[in-house]
């Protein structure tokens, strides 16, 4: 098309991926692109717009201030800023001892290496420090969800609540960090918030930076669960803008929950856009625990984007979501009395979930480049075996 560039075209010029400049265009990034079928046509004098991530990585420390002295132990990796594909760099340079430990435990869980984070954890579960508690809990619960050890993952989150409702009223940095992990472990594991629990907003400016970011991750998945995905989404995007792309882990989780708002509210460009940010954080350093975790909640992402592109890492991430959710399901449908559907596959539970969230056969087979017939084959197969009649019943047995 003359005066226009293709993707390919602007890849080469500008020296970036045709991905980043697909998601240039998706974001609005790029004046005068306008979208062809499946593809974007480029103003030949479009410039290459600036990325803000290093921009933001170098200022995220003046951004988001608050002394991350005050939570030595806690986190550690979470909390610390470095580049993708740094991460065990970052955690060889820490000083020995249980706070490097600590990190190499987060390290382990987030890539998927669940076992070697809870042998890590374990000789910390009772440590006399608070930090380094509630971190080993909070890490060792979850890696035994996925080992599928639940009465250990139990134990551990008894523990973090029973440090919460021993926590003083006063809204100090200790609390806070008590606060913080009480309210991820309820929210990321879809339970009620224990009833001591006080108002996040008194504890959130109390955290540091990056543990910071991660608990506003936090508060934009309490709001999804909700369906308030437009605030949740503003969560998301007001975060990032602050920095919080400095501190990688956070930073893929934040756009892992951006993907689910985007995908609930029918704008799949937007969401694939977030998508592959998070996976250009995560890859490097081998971070995929975050896309297993949310395979379900992704609306089919992971088969529309990263299945075609890296099928190996997608069968891994596939791997990590059958695990998890068989743990996630064993505390979660107890407590709560909500069947969660537990017998569907990852394909048909994908599909089931856009269903739920009101896509259309037609639009669910656009998106994905599969038939109509193929749609209706698996979201029929995903209403008998969970025994529904209709798609507003189909809803009560999906992941809320």
């Amino acid at each position: 098309m003359n005066g226009y560039l293709s993707i390919k075209e602007a890849s080469c010029k500008w020296g970036i991926s045709e991905r980043r400049v697909n998601q240039y265009c998706a974001e609005g990034r790029i004046p005068g692109a306008e979208r062809f079928g499946g593809s974007w046509a480029i103003p030949e004098d479009a410039e290459k717009p600036g990325d803000p991530r290093k921009q933001k990585r170098q200022s995220a420390a003046a951004q988001m201030q608050r002394p991350q002295e005050l939570f030595p132990g806690f986190m550690p990796l979470m909390n610390t800023a470095f580049e993708p594909g740094h991460c065990l760099e970052t955690i060889d340079q820490m000083k020995a001892g249980p706070q490097k430990d600590i990190a190499l435990a987060e390290y382990h869980y987030f890539s998927g290496q669940a076992e070697k984070a809870m042998q890590e954890t374990e000789p910390y579960l009772n440590a006399e420090d608070g930090a380094t508690k509630l971190s080993a809990c909070w890490i060792f619960a979850y890696a035994c969800l996925s080992m599928g050890r639940i009465d250990h993952a139990r134990y551990a989150l008894n523990e973090i609540k029973s440090t919460l409702a021993a926590g003083g009223e006063n809204a100090t940095p200790i609390r806070a960090m008590e606060v913080f992990v009480a309210f991820a472990a309820a929210v990321l594991l879809h339970l009620p918030l224990p009833a001591e629990m006080p108002p996040t907003k008194e504890f959130l400016p109390l955290l540091p930076p990056g543990l910071r970011a991660f608990a506003l991750y936090v508060q934009a998945h309490y709001l999804y669960l909700k369906e308030e995905y437009a605030r949740s989404a503003g969560v998301v995007e007001a975060t990032l803008a602050m920095g919080a792309s400095a501190y990688p882990i956070s930073a893929i989780y934040l756009h892992l929950v951006a993907v689910m708002d985007y995908m609930s509210m029918k704008q799949p460009d937007r969401a694939q856009a977030h998508l592959l940010t998070a996976w250009e954080i995560a890859r490097p350093d081998d971070l995929i625990e975050g896309f297993g975790e949310h395979h379900g909640l992704l609306g089919a992402m992971l088969e529309a984007t990263i299945k075609p592109n890296w099928p190996e890492d997608f069968k891994r991430i596939i791997d990590i979501t059958y695990r998890f959710s068989s743990g996630w399901r064993r505390v979660h449908n107890p407590i709560t009395g909500h069947d969660v559907a537990d017998d569907l596959t990852t394909t048909e539970f994908a599909m089931a979930m856009l269903a739920a969230r009101s896509w259309t056969n037609q639009e669910i087979a656009e998106y994905l480049n599969i038939s109509i017939n193929t749609v209706k084959s698996h979201i029929s197969e995903a209403m008998k075996k969970l025994n529904v009649e209709n798609r507003k019943d189909l809803k009560q047995y999906m992941l809320r």
